[in-house]
């Protein structure tokens, strides 16, 4: 034995045992990430599902409250929190199942069940009382609705456009189910110039 000897180490590092480490942490890195990215697309998932989405609006039933082209915050959690209102703005699915080019309509919620409406003298009328609506711009110029009781679990809905023909609504189609409601639009959100609440 020298005077300067050296213990031999137990296990000798090599440049491949370094590599195999590198390239497990490497993977467990990228499994992590993977794992990350999913939970969060699910999460935006289920909100965009059932929480909240925007929409656009295409035509022109509901000028002059809105606009073709603009952009809504739609609130789906009201199915889930509480019921709807006279005044509210919904997004309803098309009654028609056919037609797949418009496959739903906002419209302004005007009777809850329960409630009778009725159209006179261009006028709205709900429980025999004439509805205050300031989100109009004329009177209802599409002639006369006979009263008809909005039913249990259903809504009565019309565009706030009351020009002959602007709006396809409940007094074509009926009171609608709650069920067929996918949400209440609660602002304006695009363009920002006309970023309001609904």
């Amino acid at each position: 034995m020298g005077l300067f000897s050296q213990k031999k180490p137990e296990r000798e590092i090599t440049a491949d045992s370094l590599s195999v480490d590198h390239s497990a942490g490497f993977l467990a890195e990228v499994w992590e990430w993977m794992k990350s990215v999913v939970v969060a697309l699910l999460i935006v998932l289920l909100i965009h599902q059932y929480g909240f989405h925007l929409s656009t609006v295409k035509g022109a039933s509901m000028q002059p409250t809105i606009e073709e082209g603009e952009w809504l915050f739609i609130n789906k959690t009201i199915l889930l929190t509480g019921g709807l209102q006279r005044g509210d703005v919904v997004v309803v699915k098309e009654p028609d199942e056919s037609d797949t080019e418009h496959p739903y309509l906002v419209k302004r919620v005007v009777a809850v069940a329960g409630d009778e409406v009725s159209i006179r003298q261009g006028k709205l009328y709900v429980n025999g009382e004439e509805a205050k609506e300031s989100y109009t711009d004329t009177l209802i110029e599409d002639g006369r609705f006979e009263p008809y009781k909005v039913e249990e679990g259903r809504v009565f809905v019309m565009g706030d456009n009351r020009h002959r023909y602007a709006s396809y609504d409940s007094r074509s189609f009926g009171a609608v189910s709650v069920k067929q409601v996918e949400g209440r639009a609660e602002w304006i959100v695009w363009p920002l110039a006309k970023w309001k609440n609904l």
